[in-house]
């Protein structure tokens, strides 16, 4: 799975990452992470898409951790 340059809505993406495993998330997160980074955008402000996916895979990552924990 990878992170979208084009147009995402919150829910497009939420629906996208319910859909991955552990794993897929972590790397999409990174990738996310990467893409936001300075040095991706040479020293710009990262695109909006990237923030809203780094934003919500670091929220689903926090409910399954959370999940987990009152399993």
């Amino acid at each position: 799975m990878s992170v979208s340059f084009t147009r995402v809505t919150a829910e497009a993406v939420r629906l996208r990452l319910q859909a991955m495993d552990d794993d897929q998330l972590r790397r999409f997160g990174e990738s996310a992470a990467f893409l936001c980074s300075p040095e991706a955008n040479y020293g710009k402000p990262p695109r909006e898409e990237f923030v809203l996916q780094l934003r919500e895979a670091r929220a689903d990552w926090k409910r399954r951790a959370a999940f987990a924990a009152n399993k």
